[in-house]
């Protein structure tokens, strides 16, 4: 018999049996319905994560970092903080072995690949602005700046220049300081405030020791100084506002790039400065340790504690981390976490491709039942064919065929549930969580060509398999005693 001929009699077999054929094929519908419906949410998740991680600006920066001052005072560093989150030294590729100073920062932007190098530096201080006084995170900022943070303005313009008294600002300082909108915020002042620096601090003592006294008691009291006042302040005019909170695409409602976020950005030589005078008590303790253990000379600057480099492309990232590396600079790439994050989505897509695969199994106990049934309805017919010379392998694969139709059939309708599926979880997730928190439309499931495909052929190997007991059954039919069947 040809194939043709064979693929008739299969037809006709399952059309004589429509409603059996029909449960069974319902049956392999759910089960490619199910796994394929499971499998493209896993790869939905994934692909969500990548996308915003490359709207983020995460895939072209990497974090470096030196030496810094707790290392050099000789403190030990736990591997996780308090909120869990780890530090950058365990996290990243290698150990650095020296300082993060303006001469490293140097080297680093002349590594091949290198678009530019900007300095961490960041500050927590009061700052008053429109009658209100808050406490800030404040940051500085290279000056022309490439970053993409600051591409977006809601209102005014990046700093003009790295001297100017000038200031860029987050919306949340906007809402936060009490004006209207962004474009109220233009032009005004902020004012950082901070104790006086030691050198205004000896300054007043010289002072007092000059003034004439008996024994520590003066003798003409001059009253109060307000020209030395206790609060150092440094006033800044407002120059832009970022958008930084994004509500449409992959990336939405989070900054760019791998630098910490700020509520306030000033330019990064005033910030160094400023964090540099005004130091903190812990930082003035480890500062005393580096310099007595001799980790840090006198006068010798203990750097910056991390630094964002950006590579020109993305394929440049591995060997610009491996030049970072030999130069004695630790560094951390989000790529680093990728290979986790795939492990993870891989254990999930595994569990649910095999709770979808449970449900083909099922039909395929179906498809074998179907198969078996048929062969005791069909005893007298085959062994009509096998009187007549038809042989054994075309007895199977009248079965197979049958079998082969029935998985073709439900998986290719299940694809079109799956996809119905998809669609309508899709849009019921907008209407009711997306939409009510002002987010935009996401797609939660990814249906690439190779799962729509790989389905169907699963379906088709399962119902294949499952035939494969009827089929050698069929064709060790004795001729002799199926003629004799009723």
């Amino acid at each position: 018999m040809s194939f043709l001929d064979i693929l008739h009699l299969a037809l006709r077999n399952l059309r004589q049996a429509k409603l059996r054929a029909t449960l069974t094929t319902m049956g392999v519908i759910v089960g490619v319905a199910v796994i394929v419906t499971m499998v493209s949410f896993g790869l939905g998740l994934q692909g969500n994560m990548l996308e915003r991680f490359k709207a983020l600006d995460f895939f072209n920066e990497i974090q470096v970092y030196g030496r810094g001052l707790s290392n050099l005072a000789g403190l030990d560093r736990p591997a996780r903080r308090d909120d869990g989150r780890r530090e950058p030294s365990a996290r990243g590729n290698r150990t650095p072995t020296r300082i993060l100073d303006e001469a490293g920062i140097k080297e680093i932007a002349a590594i091949n690949g290198v678009a530019y190098v900007e300095p961490s530096v960041n500050f927590t201080v009061y700052v008053r602005s429109n009658d209100k006084l808050l406490s800030q995170f404040v940051g500085g900022a290279n000056i022309p700046n490439a970053s993409t943070r600051f591409q977006n303005f809601a209102a005014g313009r990046m700093i003009s220049s790295p001297t100017a008294d000038e200031a860029v600002v987050s919306e949340r300082f906007v809402r936060d300081y009490g004006y209207d909108k962004p474009a109220d915020a233009i032009g005004k002042t902020i004012e950082l405030l901070a104790p006086a620096s030691d050198k205004s601090n000896d300054a007043q003592k010289e002072q007092e020791e000059e003034t004439p006294n008996f024994f520590g008691i003066p003798l003409d009291d001059p009253g109060i100084d307000e020209s030395a006042p206790d609060v150092e302040t440094r006033s800044f005019r407002i120059a832009g506002v970022l958008a930084a909170e994004v509500r449409e695409g992959a990336g939405q409602g989070g900054m760019r790039g791998m630098m910490p976020s700020a509520g306030i950005y000033i330019p990064l030589p005033t910030a160094h400065d400023w964090a540099t005078r005004h130091r903190g008590p812990m930082s003035q303790v480890a500062l005393a340790l580096a310099r007595r253990g001799g980790n840090l000379g006198e006068g010798q600057s203990e750097g910056y504690e991390l630094a964002v480099v950006r590579v020109a492309d993305p394929v440049h990232l591995a060997e610009v981390r491996q030049k970072l590396s030999d130069l004695g600079f630790g560094s951390f790439s989000i790529v680093d976490e990728l290979d986790e994050i795939r492990t993870v989505f891989l254990i999930i897509d595994s569990v649910l491709g095999l709770l979808g695969g449970i449900s083909l199994l099922v039909a395929s106990f179906g498809i074998a039942n179907t198969m078996i049934m048929s062969i005791l309805e069909r005893t007298r017919e085959i062994g009509i064919m096998k009187a007549i010379g038809a042989e054994d392998r075309e007895i199977k694969l009248i079965f197979f065929v049958e079998a082969a139709v029935i998985g073709v059939t439900g998986g290719v309708v299940g694809v079109l549930v799956a996809w119905g599926i998809s669609a309508l979880a899709n849009r019921l997730a907008y209407r009711f969580v997306l939409k009510p928190q002002g987010a935009s439309f996401i797609d939660f499931f990814d249906l690439p060509l190779y799962l729509t495909v790989g389905a169907i052929l699963f379906a088709l190997l399962i119902s294949i398999a499952a035939a494969l007991y009827p089929a050698s059954r069929a064709a060790r039919i004795d001729p002799v005693r199926a003629l004799r069947h009723d």
